[in-house]
């Protein structure tokens, strides 16, 4: 295996950060590292925008998933300005595949679209 391009390093980077627990409580941090026209889909099929996802993220009274272990991260760099990221996440049992796009702004490589789907058991998954 190659080593990753400079701008999948930079997405795998930001990805990680946004795992950190202290991180995804702070709204300064967050508007950081994602993109104005962030979007995602839940886990629960939710569909989520940049000013919901943090505004949830940083409520006190939000329930908190505990800490995410990432496995099994992979990138490919689309194009000079976009990333795809893929990896598992682990948190108090619930396991989830996700996707994520990074692309290219005048403010650096910025998260532009997540979705995370949970599974059970994967049996096409590579070891």
């Amino acid at each position: 295996m190659t080593d990753p391009s400079p701008a999948v390093a930079t997405a795998v980077e930001g990805e990680l950060r946004l795992l950190d627990p202290v991180v995804r409580t702070s709204a300064d941090v967050l508007v950081t590292l994602l993109h104005p026209d962030f979007r995602e889909i839940g886990t629960s099929g939710r569909l989520w925008e940049r000013d919901t996802i943090i505004a949830m993220l940083t409520d006190p009274e939000a329930p908190r998933p505990g800490p995410l272990t990432a496995s099994r991260m992979r990138g490919d760099q689309l194009a000079a300005d976009l990333v795809h990221l893929t990896f598992d996440t682990e948190s108090k049992g619930l396991r989830s595949h996700r996707s994520s796009l990074w692309r290219l702004t005048g403010s650096g490589w910025l998260l532009w679209f997540h979705q995370a789907t949970p599974f059970v058991d994967d049996p096409f998954a590579e070891v």
